[in-house]
């Protein structure tokens, strides 16, 4: 593990093999955010105690490196927190107002989406969006935005957010049969 401050954030290299109270030892200087390099297999509790460190995130893939992928996020992300993929992420809980989710692939949320998500970030128009339930403001797929008009009704269940013909359109989940 090495870390090491930029302009912009403290990046932190994961080589493999870190375990959280490696990371709980980390003395991190107020203010800055974190850039999160994994080079190497890293435990899902070492995961969990970066994101307990409750500072904006983000995960840059290993230098001289395409990663691809699925990245599971084990809970729920409070205000200020951040997670930014290359593939796909998946959050198993809500994304809270002021929450950031950033993915190259799709992002799928397991429960309340309330915060902000980008799916095809890299500028795949191809990706989607998917939540229990869609609270969110704004979402965006590929270069396109779009946000939630001000009476959006609640409570709809799962949705799928995805671009058509260069808008965002929102469709219940399941309600269309299968190609």
């Amino acid at each position: 593990m090495r870390l090491r401050a930029t302009p912009k954030a403290l990046a932190l290299r994961l080589d493999g093999g870190e375990t959280p109270e490696d990371v709980r030892r980390l003395s991190l200087p107020e203010g800055l955010p974190l850039e999160v390099e994994v080079a190497g297999p890293v435990a899902q509790e070492t995961l969990e105690a970066l994101l307990a460190l409750g500072r904006p995130l983000t995960l840059v893939p290993p230098r001289g490196r395409v990663v691809e992928g699925t990245l599971v996020v084990p809970r729920g992300l409070r205000a200020g927190q951040r997670v930014e993929y290359p593939g796909t992420v998946v959050v198993l809980g809500d994304v809270n107002p002021g929450a950031e989710v950033v993915a190259g692939g799709d992002v799928i949320v397991v429960g309340r989406l309330m915060g902000l998500a980008h799916a095809g970030a890299l500028g795949d128009e191809e990706r989607f969006i998917f939540a229990l339930e869609l609270r969110a403001k704004q979402v965006r797929i590929g270069p396109h935005l779009a946000q939630a008009p001000e009476e959006a009704e609640e409570g709809l269940g799962p949705e799928v957010v995805r671009a058509l013909e260069g808008r965002i359109v929102v469709e219940p989940w399941g309600r269309k049969p299968l190609p």
